[in-house]
């Protein structure tokens, strides 16, 4: 449980300084930088990222291990997840950022636990409560209501939404199909998340970044004065690396449900540490607050059932 609220503060703080990259002047400098920046950003990110978990398990003396696990008969699962929630999930995650804010964006991208209960139901015929559904009418529209706070600057709600929608329906449906796969027993929580960035750096660096004609603006940032951006994007992926780690274990030990349950609260988090870092005090509006809270509380009902919840306890009683 721990290791699972963990993961919702890493990833937390993660949002708020990958928002602080995408405003950096090479980001926002032309119109093409800014509509290269979420899917170049994301490339360095779990480029980053898979660089970070490789040495961590090189470290750890899991090489052999890890190089075992990709004849693995889970692997294409774990692919298929990858590419769902790295390309498809975290590019809709950086729109949703980028367009609507670090704290707004991760409200709005949180609405994944009650997509991944929906979509566990149909997919995987789970049982899903009534109430279940309500709350995730209520977390939907509360999310809706986040566009109507005043005091919170959205550039493009509509693109933002249209981002958090990407990053939910992504990110759920990998965290259901990772369930599945970390239920082998040659798939551990640090191989799989390795297997999951370098993959999805891949499918970015080969396929979706030639499409857009973004590789000499990308080349442009490794050999031109770029000043913090390339640092500040890799401390983002350090703390994704994090988070994901916590995550991945909670998703092992936990099930989807309750580790999504619990990675849900860096919506809290990401909105603590807007003030912290940023100083921005307009994501404390009441309007704003009470939005995130129904996406939070609710997000959080949807994905859990609480009649097994309760057997369960009365058979521990």
């Amino acid at each position: 449980m721990i290791t699972g609220i963990f993961a919702g503060v890493l990833w937390a703080l993660e949002t708020v300084i990958l928002g602080i990259a995408l405003a950096m002047s090479p980001f926002v400098s032309t119109e093409q930088a800014v509509i290269l920046a979420p899917f170049v950003s994301t490339f360095l990110h779990d480029a980053f990222s898979s660089i970070f978990t490789f040495a961590y398990n090189a470290v750890r003396g899991n090489l052999k291990k890890l190089f075992g696990a990709l004849r693995s008969k889970s692997l294409k699962w774990l692919i298929l997840a990858s590419v769902i929630g790295g390309p498809v999930g975290m590019t809709g995650y950086v729109l949703a950022v980028k367009y609507m804010g670090a704290s707004v964006g991760a409200v709005a991208s949180a609405v994944y636990p009650a997509i991944g209960t929906a979509l566990a139901y149909f997919f995987l015929k789970e049982k899903v409560r009534w109430y279940q559904w309500i709350f995730l009418i209520l977390t939907l529209c509360g999310v809706y209501g986040l566009s109507y706070s005043p005091a919170v600057s959205i550039s493009n709600f509509w693109l933002g939404l249209i981002g958090a929608l990407m990053c939910a329906l992504g990110w759920g449906i990998e965290a259901v199909i990772l369930a599945k796969c970390l239920k082998d027993p040659e798939i551990k929580n640090e191989y799989a998340l390795w297997i999951r960035q370098t993959v999805s750096a891949s499918v970015y660096g080969i396929i979706i970044i030639p499409i857009l004609s973004g590789w000499s603006f990308t080349a442009s940032l490794f050999t031109s004065g770029t000043g913090m951006l390339l640092p500040t994007v890799a401390l983002a992926a350090l703390c994704a690396t994090l988070s994901y780690l916590c995550y991945y274990k909670a998703i092992a030990k936990l099930g989807a449900a309750r580790a999504m349950s619990l990675n849900i609260t860096y919506t809290a988090w990401s909105i603590v540490f807007t003030v912290i870092i940023l100083g921005d005090m307009s994501v404390l509006d009441p309007l704003t607050l009470v939005c995130a809270a129904v996406v939070v509380v609710c997000g959080i009902a949807a994905a859990t059932d609480l009649k097994q919840l309760l057997s369960k306890r009365k058979r521990e009683q």
